[in-house]
């Protein structure tokens, strides 16, 4: 296994190497006081004339007791978290917000959504950003209109720089790709890219939304399947599978792997990208509290609400999954992803930027589903990006996301 650090800071930790150097064995291209007590009353008057045996004046009342001044009022108790750890929404509400950094991303998180162009284009909506049809067992947290869209597009890249700038590690044979199927496409990019790279490969992108372009390369078709459900491919039918980005979709990865040792072919290769929901730092430790330091908790509580697990990548759920359908010569690469354009390494100060620019297009668009599984307002939502985003551009904690890539094979 080869393991993939991002440059750190000379405060604490070594240089990373550049992730552009893809592993050994690839062949292919992160109140107030009480008042006090009352006044003496004044002494009565004298009479005009005095008496021959004066009337003894009326003794002055006694002052009275003095009383406890009242308890000041309580300071509020920091809100408590859920046992997994989130802090209530209104935490986020209540903590004041620094002034945020200026950025040549701008700030705007629109939330306008796409006219529907037919009927298969049947989305929904929630807090005004457009998601995926209630369609099988689809449940996919992200949302798929057009600012997510430049959001994944921008991951893409990023991604394959992660990657030595390739498409794939698995050690395919490229002179012999004749059929290509890529799971969860998305906007269809790597699917384009990989089409154009290959062409003659016919290539299949599958997701359960349409919303790729309808200008790709004549050796791509894309189409309409949920991959949680038995695939419509028939089997032995592929030459490679390619998976990514997944996180949080699939409620059985065994049963998902073994789908896609079913539809390769005898000596076929499948591989799978996947992005941790951590937020680390190797120069100062995030703390919980900060947003960064909640974003995986949020992710994490989030799934066990709709039954979809975002700590694949720590629980190497991947490989074990893989191993389970009968996937051998099995191969991972681990690297970090850096989260702002903080790293001197160009090749890393690169990936970072571009992490950075994929949230700051639509921070909303990742944690508005998941948020909505855990009963957080419009508002809440919004103040706890706000916290996010300044959190991110300031570049307090330098941090970094892990990410995986496993490759198998099925046996000849």
């Amino acid at each position: 296994m080869a393991d993939k650090t991002p440059e750190t800071p000379e405060k604490k930790a070594t240089p990373a190497s550049n992730p552009s150097s893809p592993p050994a064995d690839a062949n292919a291209k992160t109140p107030e006081k009480a008042a006090g007590p009352g006044s003496k009353p004044s002494s009565p008057a004298k009479a005009d004339t005095a008496p021959s045996s004066p009337a003894p004046a009326d003794p002055a009342p006694a002052d009275p007791a003095p009383t406890d001044p009242a308890p000041a009022d309580p300071a509020p108790a920091d809100p408590a978290p859920s046992a997994g750890g989130v802090l209530p929404a209104d935490h986020w509400t209540q903590e004041p917000l620094p002034e945020d950094n200026d950025s040549v991303l701008g700030e705007s998180l629109r939330t306008e959504t796409d006219s529907l162009r037919s009927s298969i284009f049947n989305y929904r909506t929630i807090h005004g950003r457009r998601y995926h049809s209630e369609v099988g067992n689809a449940e996919y947290w992200g949302s798929n209109d057009e600012q997510q869209m430049e959001s994944m597009d921008l991951n893409h890249y990023g991604l394959t720089l992660g990657i030595g700038n390739k498409l794939f590690l698995a050690p395919l044979d490229e002179d012999k790709l004749q059929r290509v199927l890529d799971i969860g496409t998305g906007t269809g990019i790597w699917a384009i890219d990989f089409a154009d790279q290959f062409p003659q490969a016919q290539v299949t992108g599958t997701d359960i939304s349409p919303i790729q372009s309808s200008w790709v390369p004549p050796n791509l078709k894309f189409e309409i399947e949920d991959c949680t459900l038995s695939w419509t491919f028939p089997e032995a039918s592929m030459d490679y599978v390619h998976m990514r980005w997944l996180n949080g979709s699939i409620t059985d990865w065994t049963a998902f792997f073994k789908e896609a040792y079913k539809t390769c072919r005898p000596g076929g290769w499948a591989e799978s990208s996947e992005s941790s929901g951590l937020i680390l730092s190797d120069y100062e430790p995030i703390p919980d509290t900060t947003a960064l330091g909640q974003w995986s908790k949020v992710f994490a509580e989030g799934g066990k609400k709709i039954g979809r697990s975002f700590t694949i990548v720590e629980d190497g759920t991947q490989r074990k999954a893989m191993e389970e359908a009968g996937f051998v010569n099995i191969q991972e690469y681990n690297y970090q992803r850096p989260l702002g354009s903080w790293p001197k390494d160009p090749v890393l100060k690169e990936m970072g930027s571009l992490a950075q620019a994929a949230w700051e297009a639509d921070i909303e668009g990742y944690i508005l589903f998941i948020a909505n599984t855990l009963g957080w307002t419009t508002e809440q939502i919004q103040v706890y990006i706000a916290h996010l985003r300044y959190e991110m551009r300031s570049g307090k904690y330098r941090g970094y996301i892990p990410q995986k890539v496993v490759w198998g094979q099925r046996p000849e």
